[in-house]
């Protein structure tokens, strides 16, 4: 049982710092943008943070199946490792989609003009 979750908990928990990474990196290419700038980095790093907190719980909870399924080492891994694995990608499309809300409400808005005008 200790070598499942040898395997399994570096490997999930580096597909949440992965995703996390992911995250960070889409807000700070939309930060890139004059208009968007601030808001990007705050809201990625606010998705980032929440994605990374309920992935890793829902990491630690899967994990929590490895004994349930003991008594076949090999395909409990499998199983708890593909289960993390998709909840980490619905859960990494639902960060997306919050991040694109956020953004796309500014998608009308201008570069502020300079007070030294």
């Amino acid at each position: 049982m200790l070598t499942l979750a040898l395997f399994y908990i570096p490997f999930a928990l580096s597909a949440v710092v992965v995703l996390t990474l992911m995250i960070l990196h889409i807000g700070a290419l939309a930060g890139d943008c004059p208009v968007t700038r601030a808001r990007a980095r705050a809201v990625s790093t606010s998705v980032a943070t929440g994605f990374a907190a309920i992935g890793s719980g829902g990491v630690i909870i899967i994990g929590a199946a490895l004994p349930i399924l003991g008594e076949a080492p090999v395909v409990a891994l499998m199983l708890t490792l593909g289960f993390a694995a998709l909840c980490l990608g619905l859960g990494f499309t639902h960060a997306m989609g919050t991040l694109r809300a956020a953004l796309t409400s500014l998608q009308g808005a201008t570069v502020p003009k300079s007070q030294t005008a």
